[in-house]
Formats: structure tokens, C-alpha cells, sequence
């Protein structure tokens, strides 16, 4: 997601996207640590993903 994208959500959307992002890690954790997964890097990405959104709900709340 581009961070373009992520400018033009609303804090409702950024709420929800966060959450379903989190779920996404959690899952990605749980299967990694049962079997290696094809690809851990999508581990960090995902992680990376969560910090831009909550950045950005964290300025749009500031700016109410």
C-alpha cells in the first residue's frame, strides 16, 4: 500500500485496516514458528505496513 493510498483512507478505515494488518502478522507468526514460511520478509513488510497507518491515524487525530 502505498503511502498516497494510506493518506486518503479515514480514521475508520485506518482503524480497520490496522486490525485486519495485525491479524494478517499474527497469522504469518503462527505459521512460521509451526514450518518455515516461503517467504519471512512479508513478516517485516506487514510490521512496517502497521506503523505507517497508525502514523497516519495518529495525524489525522491531531489535526481534529
Amino acid at each position: 500500500m502505498k503511502n498516497a493510498e494510506i493518506k486518503g483512507l479515514t480514521v475508520v478505515e485506518l482503524t480497520e485496516k490496522i486490525g485486519s494488518e495485525k491479524e494478517t502478522m499474527r497469522k504469518m507468526k503462527f505459521a512460521h514458528q509451526v514450518s518455515a514460511i516461503e517467504n519471512p520478509m512479508n513478516i517485516r513488510k506487514t510490521r512496517a505496513l502497521i506503523a505507517r497507518l497508525k502514523t497516519e491515524l495518529t495525524a489525522k487525530e491531531r489535526q481534529k
